[in-house]
């Protein structure tokens, strides 16, 4: 169970900027679905791009600055996932076979979030994101990046993108159910 939060950990400077990046999906989102031009979209790209190199930063921030709070890890991974929540469903308005995407990453982070508390309720927790999460981020970014800023991409290319994007995230899943799977069979000594 977490402890409540101080004030002062509640206002850390990485604490800061996952508000901030959550701040930033309601912007994302207005600017996306509002876009007409090449610059409208490009504006929108900005601000994901502005979210993304600030979730680089919050915890190397809280490492160094030793503001590591169980308020902030908690919150970095919330902001991660509603803003790529964000980005699938404004892409899904642009291009249908997102849709798969969308049911792969809805499986995926109910299946991480279930499977986080269940480990966590018998007192093991999964230590940081492994090799395989952020070689699926560093995907998911760079086409959400493409399919964004390139609004005349051709349909084929945009769906060969959307596929890629899919399988990597569906590998993802199953590496992770796997070390869940190991996670969940470990003995206790």
């Amino acid at each position: 169970m977490m402890k409540k939060p101080t004030l002062r950990e509640v206002f850390t400077i990485p604490n800061l900027l996952s508000y901030f990046r959550l701040l930033l999906i309601p912007l994302f989102v207005w600017l996306y679905l509002r876009a007409q031009s090449t610059r409208d979209f490009a504006l929108a790209a900005v601000v994901i791009g502005v979210s993304g190199f600030t979730d680089l930063f919050d915890g190397r921030l809280a490492r160094r600055l030793n503001q590591i709070t169980e308020l902030g890890i908690l919150l970095d991974p919330v902001a991660d996932k509603l803003t790529e929540g964000a980005v699938i469903f404004c892409l899904a308005t642009r291009y249908r076979w997102v849709v798969a995407l969308v049911v792969v990453y809805l499986l995926k982070e109910g299946f991480m979030t279930v499977a986080g508390l269940v480990m966590l309720r018998r007192g093991k927790k999964l230590d940081g994101a492994k090799w395989f999460g952020k070689v699926c981020t560093f995907v998911f970014y760079l086409v959400v990046f493409t399919l964004i800023l390139w609004v005349e991409i051709p349909l084929g290319l945009a769906n060969a993108l959307i596929a890629l994007c899919t399988g990597m995230m569906l590998f993802t899943f199953v590496m992770y159910a796997r070390v869940y799977f190991y996670m969940g069979h470990e003995k206790d000594y």
